[in-house]
């Protein structure tokens, strides 16, 4: 079956096309011990763009995007954040993006496998149609279709279940740890007893956190915090200035503070988070993407005594010098994607969420006129929306909600 898309190739000129392609439907398992299934016909409504495609984009200019490909093609249809809908079963879905031969495909070990729609080993959601694992295609709540449309605000936010999925992982990664982390030491200053101590210090955790870095992932995470933790601390550290719309709207919904990083020693952003937070950080979660996070927190002290370091950006080396690392007593850890559970909760706080204001559209047709000058001066450039997205099929959206 053909249909058209966009999609990755190794190409040092056109790493990204549009055009037809030839829709496959290997079987696909979600889980280890569940079966193979073909399969089932979905056609996408709205995609969302992620930075996860503009890497794809460059490593197909670099001509490493081979083990990326799908069995047999030379090619990936990309996408992986938005709203299918369903022929055969006369409804709209979220796709579940990540499924393999293993236990739990966001932990696997070596003798397992995984897959990921869009981004690795099976195509994605920019294109006209798309074949899924029936067992991958997640409920939207009730309320948000009529008549065969959905709401085009419910449709915005439905572009970010795999990221908010993401900064549940990370909570539920850093509550767990964290609290491990602390719990004997809480026990003895609080007198309780161990079970006690794990639930108090899970808590304690947040007691003065930074956010290093302000992309949607960095806004999300203080959100499920802020949620979850009520009475924590959260200090989000950016590059924007404090009154523009990205950081009014992050600090609002996460009731947080804010540290506008201009400082040409690292030195100093260190003493300005110290200051803002009253005291160094119990939790520092690094979603910047640059090197300096992990010096102003591990080289130039923002991060206190037994504190956690949580590294979530793609890219970066972190280090550190043993001799303090030893005696400070820090965790550091980095773990990435989430379970199907997960994302499940991530579509049902987002359809209660104001997180359709941060979406820019981009007409279709703009697009697939030529993908790479609007990947480059339309979504992944300067001045650009936090998010974008593409209404793939304006016969399944009401732009009247």
């Amino acid at each position: 079956m053909k249909a058209f898309g966009t999609y990755f190739q190794n190409d040092p000129e056109r790493p990204l096309r549009y055009g037809p392609v030839e829709l496959i439907n290997p079987p696909r398992q979600r889980l280890r011990g569940e079966p193979l299934k073909d399969g089932i016909l979905a056609h996408p409504v709205i995609v969302g763009f992620c930075g996860t495609d503009h890497e794809l984009m460059e490593m197909g200019r670099r001509g490493e995007l081979t083990p990326k490909f799908p069995a047999g093609q030379h090619r990936l249809i990309n996408g992986h954040e938005g709203v299918v809908w369903v022929p055969g079963q006369n409804r709209f879905a979220i796709v579940l993006i990540r499924g393999g031969d293993s236990i739990d495909p966001t932990r696997f070990t070596e003798d397992e496998t995984y897959f990921e729609y869009g981004c690795d080993q099976a195509d994605g959601l920019f294109c006209d149609s798309i074949y899924v694992n029936p067992d991958m295609l997640l409920n939207i709540p009730d309320g948000y279709a009529r008549n065969g449309k959905l709401a085009l605000s419910f449709a915005k936010k439905m572009v970010f279940p795999d990221p908010f999925a993401c900064m549940l992982f990370q909570l539920e990664r850093m509550e767990d740890l964290g609290s491990a982390h602390w719990f004997r030491q809480t026990a003895r200053r609080r007198g309780c007893n161990l079970e006690t101590a794990r639930q108090f210090a899970a808590d304690e955790i947040f007691a003065r956190t930074v956010i290093f870095g302000l992309g949607t992932t960095g806004m999300f995470v203080g959100d499920v915090i802020r949620q979850a933790h009520p009475n924590a601390n959260i200090l989000f550290v950016g590059r924007s200035a404090q009154d523009s719309p990205k950081v009014r709207f992050a600090t609002e919904q996460a009731k947080a503070g804010y540290v506008q990083n201009t400082f040409a020693d690292p030195a100093d952003c260190a003493k300005a988070i110290i200051a803002a937070l009253g005291g160094k950080a119990t939790c520092f979660i690094g979603v910047s993407g640059t090197n300096v996070e992990h010096q102003i927190a591990f080289q130039y002290g923002a991060l206190g005594c037994n504190g956690i370091y949580n590294s979530f950006s793609l890219g970066p080396r972190v280090s550190f010098d043993t001799m303090p690392f030893g005696f400070q007593n820090h965790l550091i850890f980095g773990s990435i994607n989430f379970r199907q559970d997960h994302m499940e909760k991530a579509i049902q706080m987002l359809a209660r969420s104001r997180y359709d204001e941060i979406v820019g559209l981009i007409d279709k047709d703009e697009f697939t006129a030529d993908p790479m000058d609007a990947y480059e001066n339309r979504i992944y450039c300067k001045g650009a929306p936090m998010k974008t997205a593409v209404i793939w099929n304006k016969d399944f959206i009401d732009t009247t909600r």
